[in-house]
């Protein structure tokens, strides 16, 4: 079985390691300026196929001619895709003899889109997992082959999240490409009824709203770690918040308003409905710090309103 693999973020890795022996070539994204200096930086899926010696295409868009014929050339068997970042076009999905697959970090029809992860966590979900499906025009909507599903811990944030549904999918996809080698791989339209979506994440999105439940707000701070990070505003000035989790506080107040200063964990918010315990901040331009480090240093103190 001849192999391409398309994938770029970190994600994306224990499934090419999976299938590494098998693929005759690496798709992925070309290289983005990052960090401070805003060098370029390569995606890491490029650097392991480098190291594996296996050739690497990095096109601006895939659905180029150009592209398509250095995929031709490639003579794959299977594609499979895992978070690639762009839309394929049709003429490539119908260029591999056994198909394109995908794995996808929901357990579709559920959190169609790019975010799946983070909107799972965001909407206080318990269970999620991972889906292989063949790849369809329509944006992961194709028939489902194989799931397993992944239980989503009370402390689960997207980076913890992303790590172990990474490994199961990378297994997932090994079971499914057995399955397709050995002909016996099962197909199952989607229930398009049932589809929720998970949009990308927007700078809306990383706002806190005070008004809403504590529980909802922890939901939220945990789904944007390590990216982009939940966010208030303090006295003009962003505040990312990293760590937090519905506190056992009784007493209450207007939303967003500071209703205690612990010196032993944190300093506690009020929201719409319950109290936030904010364990772990950042303030603009600083690196993170406990919220007991952030009150002293910045005179937190009941009474004061944040939003």
């Amino acid at each position: 079985m001849r192999i391409i693999f398309m994938g770029t973020p970190k994600f994306a890795l224990p499934t090419l390691q999976t299938l590494l022996s098998s693929v005759v070539g690496v798709i992925t994204q070309p290289d983005r300026p990052q960090g401070r200096g805003y060098r370029l930086q390569p995606p890491v899926v490029k650097e392991v196929a480098f190291a594996a010696g296996i050739p690497v295409l990095q096109p601006q868009q895939v659905d180029t001619a150009e592209s398509l014929s250095q995929i031709l050339q490639l003579a794959p068997d299977l594609i499979v895709v895992v978070a690639y970042g762009q839309i394929l076009p049709l003429k490539l999905l119908a260029l591999p003899p056994k198909g394109c697959i995908n794995l996808h970090a929901s357990l579709l029809p559920r959190w169609r889109g790019a975010a799946p992860i983070e909107r799972s966590i965001m909407h206080g979900d318990e269970i999620t997992g991972v889906t292989t499906m063949y790849m369809s025009a329509g944006l992961d909507t194709g028939d489902i082959i194989m799931q397993e599903e992944e239980i989503i811990t009370a402390d689960d944030t997207a980076a913890s999240l992303a790590e172990r549904l990474a490994e199961k999918g990378a297994d997932l996809v090994k079971r499914t490409v057995r399955a397709i080698i050995a002909g016996t791989a099962p197909r199952q339209p989607q229930d398009h009824s049932l589809a929720t979506w998970a949009p990308p994440l927007t700078k809306e999105d990383a706002i806190v709203n005070w008004q809403q439940s504590a529980n909802m707000v922890a939901n939220q701070v945990r789904g944007l770690n390590p990216r982009p990070g939940a966010t208030t505003f303090v006295a003009g000035d962003r505040l990312k918040i990293w760590q937090a989790k519905a506190s056992n506080s009784t007493r209450a107040g207007q939303p967003g308003r500071i209703l205690e200063v612990r010196a032993e964990d944190g300093i506690v918010v009020a929201c719409g409905q319950g109290a936030l315990l904010i364990e772990k901040v950042q303030p603009a331009g600083k690196r993170s710090m406990t919220a007991q480090s952030y009150a002293c240093g910045y005179r937190v103190q009941p009474g004061d309103i944040w939003g």
